[in-house]
């Protein structure tokens, strides 16, 4: 008897323009104490199969035919107080967007105390030191304290933590965990998936692991699962798919991770499409952002960080010596050449987003400097002023989620730094470079009439960085570009990225958890910990000699491929492109 059986499931989106199958003929079982993995590119259904299982698919989605059981008893088709009393209690979730999930009206405490007395027959204070202590199982520092915060005073890796202390909270039979690992650097993503299989092995839990990161699904899962449009492609051991995949699309997803043991020129694409007519070329060099910018006459690095501090207030008071204050940043300075890619890694809360927004202008420093093209930002007052070096400065933010406008679709979102900085003479010009940025990021132009809301979490990063990517900027500051993105779509991006900064010596400031991603991107890399910066060295130095004990610990915890080997799939990129 299997914890979860999922039979012939179909999942459909009915709309005006016709229905549309999200899932098509499922079936696959988790057995007790099992982790399955679920890969697949972004719109594949994986995040849709576990809304479905819990009953909680967006409107007007709905299970067309096909049954889901929980331990030989049949979920689909309950009512909604009977869903609700098998959600929290017998099956955890995991959301992918941790912003999203959390009340941002209510603190930490009242959310996950709230959640234990709906569930358990706990009091108060037990539900209290309960919660205290899970937040300090999922590392957070200083649980007594940090439970009475809200959600926006966590960074993005830290909100991830509490919505998995919240899904394990009350003891459930299975775990749907949808990119639990995204927005995770790789300790704690050890210290989190270490506690998920602790709990599947000595409490006999079930989970599904909905994941991008094949490194994640080589070391943790027994078995997996390959999804491409709906559909499952291949099931089966972990080591068996991923060591001596049956079907070419796994093979080819398998070809597309990035390599962490050695760098090449360009990311494999996956070269699996159905339908011959999504095959395209991308010509650079005629296109809309193969133009290029004016440039002054400087010869000195782009920019320029030096001796930046910065903290947020944690307790406020009228009077100066009540207030408490989280120092964010510590004397930090670096600087970064024109053309090149400079590397932050650290752990969540180390302050690699702080200082990615501190150079934007979003949080001022309290003290120190922050130059660009040899102009000090830090001493520029008006916002009129500021604007030319906005245009010249563009940021892929963490979240797609709340970084986009959900009242306007995705052609007026792109759109809008084109009108706002006048970089296009008429709307039928700025309608051109629109569906060209869309067609760049994968999307097609058709994507253009939609909303955010009718993406997936990948699909609406990639319109982030389609935004960035419109006003031309000589500085791109990517907060964690990939964490959404599978293994396909982001190798897209990260040559699209490449090609970019060949062909307009575009400059980036790369923030990423993805430390095989942070190799192959980067020239020089900066390893944050605890708001300082303990080292700065060249890419490959950093990963075969690092100078610091917190660097090597970071590399050693590096998630390992353990798939097929890759050697002979990319030979050409391989031996051509080795830096």
């Amino acid at each position: 008897m299997s914890l979860l059986a999922v039979k012939h499931l179909r999942i459909e989106y009915p709309s005006r323009h016709g229905v549309m199958a999200a899932v098509d003929d499922l079936s696959f079982s988790i057995e007790k104490g099992e982790i399955l993995g679920v890969v697949g590119e972004s719109g594949a259904g994986k995040s849709t199969i576990g809304n479905a299982v819990i009953d909680l698919l967006s409107p007007p989605g709905c299970i067309a035919s096909g049954e889901v059981y929980l331990d030989d008893e049949k979920i689909s088709g309950l009512n909604p107080a009977e869903m609700r009393a098998i959600r929290g209690s017998r099956i955890g979730f995991i959301f992918q967007d941790p912003m999203t999930s959390l009340n941002p009206l209510f603190t930490v405490e009242y959310q996950m105390v709230e959640t234990l007395l709906a569930n358990t027959d706990m009091s108060r204070e037990q539900a209290r030191h309960k919660a205290i202590s899970l937040l300090d199982a999922v590392g957070i520092p200083q649980p007594e304290q940090r439970i009475g915060q809200y959600p926006h005073q966590f960074s993005g890796g830290m909100r991830q933590r509490v919505v998995i202390a919240i899904a394990l909270s009350c003891d459930p039979e299975l775990i749907i965990a949808d990119e639990p690992t995204t927005a995770l650097d790789v300790s704690i993503q050890d210290q989190i998936l270490t506690l998920i299989r602790t709990l599947c092995k000595e409490r006999n839990v079930g989970c599904m692991l909905v994941t991008h990161d094949m490194g994640v699904v080589s070391n943790v899962t027994d078995r997996v699962a390959v999804m491409y449009r709906g559909r499952l492609m291949e099931i089966g051991p972990t080591a068996r798919v991923l060591g001596t995949p049956e079907h070419d699309y796994t093979r080819s997803l398998i070809s597309a991770v990035p390599r962490s043991d050695v760098k090449l020129r360009r990311f494999p694409l996956v070269s699996y499409i159905e339908d011959a007519k999504e095959k395209a070329s991308l010509d650079l060099k005629h296109h809309w952002l193969g133009q290029s910018q004016d440039q002054r006459d400087y010869q000195g690095a782009l920019l320029r960080v030096e001796h930046c501090n910065l903290r947020f207030v944690t307790r406020d008071s009228i009077f100066p010596s009540r207030r408490r204050y989280l120092q964010a940043t510590n004397d930090v300075s670096f600087e970064i050449n024109e053309g090149e890619t400079f590397g932050l890694v650290g752990e969540s809360g180390s302050g690699k987003s702080t200082i990615a927004r501190a150079i934007t202008g979003l949080y001022p420093p309290d003290s120190g400097q922050i130059w660009f093209e040899g102009i000090e930002l830090t001493a520029i007052k008006s916002e009129r002023e500021r604007r030319p070096f906005r245009r010249q400065m563009q940021m892929v933010f963490q979240n797609p989620y709340s970084s986009l406008n959900p009242r306007m679709r995705v052609a007026d979102i792109i759109a809008e730094p084109i009108r706002f900085h006048r970089l296009a003479q008429s709307e039928a010009q700025i309608r051109g470079i629109v569906d060209d940025l869309l067609d760049y990021v994968g999307l097609g132009r058709v994507a253009g009439l939609k909303f955010p809301h009718e993406f997936s979490g990948g699909q609406r990063q990639r319109i982030s960085i389609a935004r960035a990517l419109a006003t031309r900027p000589r500085l791109l500051i990517c907060d964690e570009p990939t964490s959404a993105l599978d293994v396909s779509v982001q190798a897209q991006i990260l040559n699209l990225l490449k090609d970019l900064q060949d062909e307009l010596k575009l400059t980036m400031l790369f923030i990423s958890h993805d430390l095989p991603v942070i190799r192959q991107m980067c020239d020089r890399i900066g390893v944050m910990k605890k708001g300082t910066l303990v080292e700065v060295a060249a890419t490959e130095q950093l990963f075969t000699d690092a100078a610091d004990p917190y660097s090597r610990s970071l590399i050693a915890l590096m998630p390992e491929f353990k798939g097929m080997s890759r050697e002979g799939l990319d030979i050409s990129n391989a031996h051509a492109g080795q830096h």
